[in-house]
């Protein structure tokens, strides 16, 4: 998916913005950027394939000779960034995070009328950062740019814009399916997608951006230019997977919200008598881990860890280009610990069950291991749709969804029709789809958590919670 951080202040910022990067860096795998501007030198810029080495090692060097009071930088699982772009609004670093479904439309609407280019990378593909700077530059200010950019772009556009009067233009995109915060601190201003990541660095939580509102932070203010808009679709899969522990979002943090979430599906359990007997309760590590901590308290069964995933060299598992040494390095990281998995009938919570690969893997691990029983819950409903938004997955079909696949098997193009009955499990067709990828995946028992629930435990309306993936629903 990808973050940003950025800061301007009366002092050297280069490195509170190096810090508060790299604290996104579970948020992307693919390269990281940063970019500087001083009265002295002008621009600086940076970017770095992240996918075989940490940000931090990457860019250390390169900042070490910057200085400057104001600059941002960026985690990007796609494209290269910040872009440094002189235009009729002046020269400027842009950093963006979302995706745009509508590229092709949108830059052939451009090219028509212009009579512009945009730099081709390879395969001919244009970088959606520089598509978005170019709707910008068609406006007579960063505010306006942005608002017109936002509103041609189908799908979601969380901007970040450094500019040569040292100053920071941050703007939400228009329905807040993604954060953003802003910090202060003596002297300075920061902005950030995790609101964790200034902490640290001696900046306050100051509020969150709402929804298409655009700001302006120079080191002496920050000021609206653009106000919140009054419809809300923030992203449910920020707190079931994508955030960091400690981060919070709408004024619910990440790790309260997984614990709530396990807790409900532990009381689902118990009220349906589901699983019987169970010696553990398990987290898929590593964001099925508090779900699993709230399951095991409410239901009152231990909490243990029977295998535990060896990070120092791979701390991701889909860190490599290459699919099959992906998956080699997902077996390479379960470590069993085996007292806790022979003989012993578990219950794992895993965040969510997408395409089932890497689950049916760590299955077949488990019972190679003399598990007795393996019983597993998702802690969200069957992912159905492909993420619109955010590039929540690398599939480049909904087939590729294990739920989505099984509902084909089973009746074929039918079934579409029937999608809502396929989440709720206490329909017959629910409880078949869960029946079959239970035994594709050879658990002893499946099921997920409604969508309902997920909503209870984020606390927020329907109608301010993004669903699409469940749902399909806007």
């Amino acid at each position: 998916m990808g973050g940003f951080f950025g800061a301007v202040g009366k002092q050297d910022v280069i490195w509170d913005v190096f810090f508060g990067v790299d604290y996104h860096s579970h948020l992307g795998t693919r390269r990281g950027g940063m970019a500087c501007f001083s009265n002295e030198t002008g621009f600086e810029r940076s970017i770095h394939s992240i996918e075989n080495a940490p940000f931090r090692t990457k860019f250390e060097e390169d900042v070490s000779g910057w200085s400057g009071r104001a600059c941002i930088g960026c985690i990007s699982d796609s494209d290269p960034q910040p872009l440094l772009i002189r235009s009729n609004l002046g020269v400027y670093a842009i950093s963006a995070v979302g995706r745009i479904n509508n590229a092709d439309q949108l830059i052939a609407q451009y090219l028509t009328f212009s009579g512009g280019h945009f730099t081709a990378m390879a395969g001919g593909k244009i970088n959606m950062t520089e598509l978005i700077a170019a709707l910008i530059n068609q406006k007579k200010s960063f505010a306006e740019g942005i608002r017109f950019a936002q509103e041609a772009i189908d799908g979601t556009a969380n901007i970040l814009i450094l500019t040569e009067q040292r100053e920071l233009i941050a703007a939400r995109d228009l329905v807040g399916r993604l954060p953003v915060v802003l910090g202060k601190k003596d002297g300075g201003f920061c902005v950030s997608f995790e609101d964790f990541a200034m902490y640290k660095l001696g900046y306050e939580r100051l509020r969150e951006l709402g929804p298409g509102e655009v700001v302006r932070l120079t080191e002496n203010e920050a000021e609206t230019l653009l106000s919140p808009e009054k419809k809300k679709r923030i992203c449910a899969f920020l707190w079931t997977y994508y955030g960091y522990p400690n981060a919070v979002y709408e004024g619910l943090g990440v790790e309260i919200m997984r614990m709530r979430n396990g807790t409900l599906l532990a009381r689902a359990d118990r009220s349906s008598g589901r699983t019987g007997e169970l010696d553990y309760v398990c987290g898929v590590p590593d964001s099925g881990i508090p779900h699993a901590i709230g399951y095991a308290n409410e239901s009152h069964i231990p909490y243990a860890r029977p295998f535990i995933k060896y990070t120092p060299t791979w701390p991701r598992s889909f860190m490599p280009a290459n699919q099959e040494v992906r998956n080699q390095v997902a077996k390479m990281k379960q470590i069993p610990v085996h007292d806790l998995i022979n003989g012993k009938r578990l219950l794992f919570v895993d965040d969510s069950i997408v395409r089932g690969t890497q689950l049916r893997e760590t299955v077949e691990f488990l019972y190679a291991n003399g598990a007795k029983e393996v019983h597993m819950r998702s802690a969200c409903p069957p992912i159905l749709f492909g993420c619109r938004f955010l590039n929540f997955s690398r599939n480049t079909s909904e087939s590729d969804l294990i739920a989505r696949r099984t509902i084909s098997q089973l009746e074929g193009e039918d079934g579409l029709a029937h999608l809502d009955e396929y989440r709720d499990g206490s329909t017959e067709r629910g409880r078949k789809l869960r029946e079959v990828i239970g035994g594709q995946l050879k658990l002893t028992t499946l099921e997920y958590q409604t969508m309902e629930n997920v909503l209870e435990a984020i606390g927020l309306p329907e109608d301010e919670v993004c669903t699409y993936c469940w749902t399909g629903k806007d």
